[in-house]
């Protein structure tokens, strides 16, 4: 009764269509805020459960990059500037340079694995833009696959090659190691040291009793004359050292295996080597930290060109300078070395085997910069470039030599004239298949032809590369402690004897 009267009273309230029924106007329903609740919860269910799977994602990549980090071999990461996933651009747009490395050596980087990047050559005629300075674009050209070659005009600028002949005249030139004989002078086919088998084994035979262990064969491996303690004279002793049965040799033995070493037309790779004729004057500019700064931006273009571990390009040989007069050339030769159980690289001996039989020149890449231009003759000549097959026997062809530049330079199947600033950038060694230096490239057989007319300046900047990747490693580390214990620089670059070897063929 009390809620009719109510009901009556209410609509009684409102007059003159006040009525919110009457007028249509409908009060909001309590069970649409009940729906609104129900989805928050979902919203806030479903948020959740993304949040959960988003935290079980990052700590997934967390996990596989770590597992990543601590299983990779030492070849696949790259220290210092080097970035191997990162090629020379094939387009027309320029490769930004990496930054320029810092004025001190990278302790960090001495310590680290690293591979070895190596620059694409596509085909023989191929163009690559490539950015070395500021404001400015190289063009790069394969000019070999066979060995791997490029050619680099304007690699440096005209008051930069200037700076550097300056300076290798003020530091003073010197002849080269292995030269010619005068012209005129009839060349004299007999070793420097002109000794008898007898008094070789006497030498050797350190305890003088008569008879030849290896440790003393070893003893006198270190001798750089190039004359009679070579690492083929050395092999083949120790060869016929293995042979016997009682572990040494005595005379009679030795006379047979030494004879035997000495006749360079038994073996063809003898015969080329003892042909090997340079006539030039050198000097070596060091680039480190206090040198001149034309210098040490050319190391830090090398760098960036190369795309190599700054560590590797800093520790290795100082800037060799070469004047070429007229009539000087050097026969074809190759600037590294194959790889052998009996020798160690000599940059790397701090932490190399010191039973090892001799020191030889390992350099992965060589760049040769042209620091003149020359009227006539003084070509860079490949004999062998881009040749179907290598065979160490076609080098002799009818008793023609094509190590011989002074007689058969026209012959070569590449010849590059200097040219003031062009840069020759090879690779002196293939890769071992696993971002690592491989086998000796034998294409990379290359010599200097006469100078005709004019006066030849040339640079060469090696990145010395052991190997052994462990050994190479071992090595920086040693000289990153070195560095920490005396910071003094001069001590790491005092005149290295694997700087004067410029090993022939």
């Amino acid at each position: 009764m009390e809620a009719e009267q109510e009901s009556k009273m209410t609509e009684e309230d409102y007059e003159d269509g006040d009525n919110p029924l009457s007028s249509g106007y409908h009060p909001p329903f309590r069970s649409p805020r009940m729906q609104i609740q129900r989805g928050n919860v979902c919203s806030r269910a479903y948020f959740v459960v993304v949040m959960v799977f988003f935290h079980v994602y990052i700590l997934n990549v967390i996990g596989l990059l770590l597992y990543v980090h601590y299983n990779n071999g030492p070849g696949d990461f790259v220290s210092g500037d080097g970035d191997s996933s990162a090629p020379v651009r094939q387009s027309g747009t320029p490769l930004p340079s990496p930054a320029p490395s810092p004025k001190e050596l990278h302790m960090e980087d001495h310590s680290q694995s690293f591979s070895l990047p190596r620059v694409e050559g596509i085909r023989v005629g191929h163009v690559q833009q490539v950015s070395l300075v500021p404001n400015r674009v190289h063009e790069m050209k394969t000019i070999s696959l066979k060995p791997l070659l490029f050619e680099i005009p304007g690699f440096l600028s005209e008051e930069e090659c200037r700076v550097v002949v300056q300076l290798a005249q003020l530091k003073g030139l010197m002849e080269s190691q292995t030269t010619a004989s005068n012209q005129g002078q009839e060349e004299s086919n007999q070793p420097l040291l002109s000794l008898s088998t007898e008094e070789v084994f006497s030498l050797l035979d350190l305890n003088q009793d008569g008879l030849l262990q290896k440790q003393e064969i070893v003893s006198h491996s270190r001798s750089r004359d190039g004359t009679w303690l070579n690492p083929g004279t050395l092999r083949q002793i120790l060869a016929g050292l293995e042979a016997c049965s009682t572990g040494a040799l005595t005379l009679k033995d030795f006379s047979r295996v030494y004879d035997m070493s000495q006749h360079p037309e038994q073996q063809q790779s003898r015969k080329l080597r003892g042909h090997f004729k340079q006539r030039s004057k050198h000097t070596w500019l060091y680039q480190g930290q206090g040198s001149h700064h034309v210098l040490q931006t050319l190391r830090n273009r090398v760098t960036s060109l190369t795309r190599l571990p700054s560590a590797l390009v800093e520790l290795s040989e100082p800037l060799q300078v070469i004047r070429y007069e007229q009539g000087d050339f050097s026969n074809a030769h190759h600037d590294s070395s194959p790889s052998h159980s009996e020798t160690t690289c000599a940059h790397t001996r701090l932490a190399g085997n010191t039973s090892a039989l001799t020191e030889v020149s390992c350099r992965y890449l060589t760049m040769l910069f042209h620091l003149s231009s020359i009227e006539e003759g003084g070509e860079t000549t490949f004999p062998v470039a881009d040749n179907r097959t290598y065979e160490e026997q076609a080098l002799v062809q009818d008793g023609i030599d094509l190590t011989d530049t002074q007689e058969t330079c026209s012959r070569g199947n590449l010849r590059i004239k200097p040219t003031a600033g062009t840069a020759l950038l090879w690779y002196n060694h293939l890769s071992d298949g696993r971002g690592w230096m491989g086998e000796l490239d034998e294409y990379s057989l290359h010599g200097d032809c006469p100078v005709r007319r004019g006066v030849k300046w040339v640079a060469n900047s090696w990145v010395n590369v052991d190997p052994d990747s462990q050994r190479q490693v071992r090595y920086q580390r040693l000289v990153a402690q070195r560095h920490q214990a005396k910071p003094g620089i001069e001590e790491h670059y005092q005149p290295l004897s694997h700087s004067d070897l410029h090993q022939d063929l």
